[in-house]
């Protein structure tokens, strides 16, 4: 005769179904979040009369045809001014900042809460107080529509916040790596370059993704300082809201086109954005 068994089933953890309900929140708020991007996405692929309906079309034929007219319609230089403004923006920013960075938190001088006061309160300024001098300067120089003059700008618009970043990285950096490569004879230049920036590389992978992604998207001075010559690919996408109306499937189809660079950028240095944002970047 084959004895039963008395021993009751586990019970499962009261915790794990509150884990759960948590999980499933959080996914219903990050999809809510995405929803919009989703949504711009699923639009480039409809033909324009499917992409301006009311209710909105869910189930469609899908099609390359937006993609082909924004491609024919001269995207292209307008991406090659964003990706030459934009690389060579952030590598000022790195080559002017990084300097600056570690002279403010390792050789702090009395006034150094001042100039990080000075730096920051540069942000602050409204960007439309300033574009008439800039603009004006820049027909004196005939700088205008010139993609060089959106470097200039660009750079100075993200060395604040990039100072401000590259200083908490390095004031994150141990003191006794600093100390012992002191003692082993190393000169200023030596530290630098051979000791804090490697150990800090996450932090500048995180601060130069930071600035590629504020130079990419910055849409005011480039339509109020190019036309032809040197605008950039936010400048491309006002093109298509004409007095016809608003091409809402081939706006779509450029905004995926346009946002492609920035999150490939993303995807591969999302690794060293996260060490870098938890070195304490955002402290």
């Amino acid at each position: 005769m084959t004895a039963v068994s008395t021993q009751r089933p586990a019970r499962r953890p009261r915790g794990s179904a509150r884990g759960t309900a948590l999980t499933a929140a959080t996914w219903a708020i990050a999809l809510l979040f995405v929803s919009p991007v989703l949504w711009l996405v699923l639009t480039a692929f409809k033909e324009e009369n499917q992409a301006a309906t009311d209710p909105p079309t869910l189930f469609f034929q899908p099609t390359l045809d937006r993609f082909t007219a924004v491609l024919g319609a001269d995207f292209l230089p307008y991406l090659g001014n964003s990706l030459i403004a934009t690389a060579a923006s952030t590598v000022l920013v790195l080559v002017l900042g990084l300097p600056a960075a570690y002279a403010l938190s390792v050789a702090p001088v009395k006034r150094t809460q001042d100039v990080l006061f000075f730096f920051i309160s540069t942000k602050m300024l409204p960007v439309v107080a300033v574009v008439v001098p800039i603009y004006v300067a820049a027909s004196w120089l005939s700088m205008l529509d010139n993609v060089w003059t959106l470097v200039v700008l660009y750079t100075a618009m993200n060395l604040p916040i990039a100072v401000w970043m590259l200083r908490s990285f390095f004031l994150e950096v141990p003191g006794a790596i600093v100390e012992a490569a002191r003692v082993e004879g190393a000169g200023l230049g030596r530290i630098l370059w051979s000791v804090m920036l490697p150990v800090m590389a996450p932090g500048i992978a995180a601060t130069a993704l930071i600035c590629t992604i504020f130079a990419w998207n910055e849409f005011f001075f480039a339509v109020n300082l190019t036309a032809a010559q040197a605008a950039t690919v936010p400048v491309f996408l006002t093109g298509f809201i004409t007095s016809e109306g608003l091409f809402v499937a081939q706006l779509s189809a450029a905004a995926v086109m346009a946002s492609l660079p920035i999150v490939v950028v993303g995807w591969t240095a999302q690794r060293q954005l996260v060490r870098g944002l938890s070195m304490g970047a955002v402290k």
